[in-house]
This record gives structure tokens, sequence and C-alpha cells, in this order.
């Protein structure tokens, strides 16, 4: 039995084994995560946002205690193990996320002066 994993936004997916964390099965599929801690739950940096209907082993104790007070749809890739078929949306590095958004800003600030 195998299950399977798409990650967003690039839409890769990758046959698993059942039990993989999305964290293996993103780096089998060659997608970089971001991570201090390698795996240990300790950072919060590997964190994606699990879509509805996504067939996941049960959270576990520490990844509970960890995402305390986040959305629902938020799982550590490095403790959340896949039981079939899972979409994962990788977060954007926060890096060029703020770029996007002092880019967004600029062009809505030349507009208005055109």
């Amino acid at each position: 039995m195998s299950a399977e994993v798409t990650f967003l936004p690039s839409g890769k997916t990758i046959k698993v084994r059942p039990g993989t964390t999305l964290l293996d099965a993103a780096r089998q599929a060659g997608i970089a995560v971001r991570t201090r801690c390698d795996g240990r739950a300790a950072c919060f940096m590997c964190k994606m946002e699990v879509k509805q209907g996504s067939e996941l082993m049960p959270i576990g104790d520490v990844e509970r205690r960890k995402l305390a007070g986040m959305d629902d749809g938020m799982r550590l890739s490095c403790q959340a193990r896949v039981k079939g078929k899972v979409q994962a949306e990788i977060p954007m590095d926060p890096l060029r996320a703020a770029v996007l958004r002092q880019l967004a800003r600029q062009t809505e600030e030349d507009d208005k002066l055109w």
C-alpha cells in the first residue's frame, strides 16, 4: 500500500510509504523545506497548511502543544505522518514574502502617481 503527497504551490506529487512524514516526503520529492532542528519539532519552521480532506495519521501530543492556537489546517511537516492522499501547501519563505509585499506597495504608489 502506498500514500501520495501533492505539494503546493508547485503541484509536485510523490508516492511514499504510509507513516512517512511530510518533511521526508518533501525531501524525497526534491522540495526544500525550511528547518533548523532537523525534524525534532523544536523550531516550528517546517509548518505546512494541510488541505481539508487530506489523510494524515492522528496528531501527536508534542505537535498538538506546538501548534496550540494555530489554524486547524496547520501541521508540522516533521511530525505529520501520511496515511493516504495528502495536499500540503508550503508557505513562502518569509524574506521572499516580505520582498513581494514591498514590491506590491511600491507598484501601488507608482500607479497613484500616474
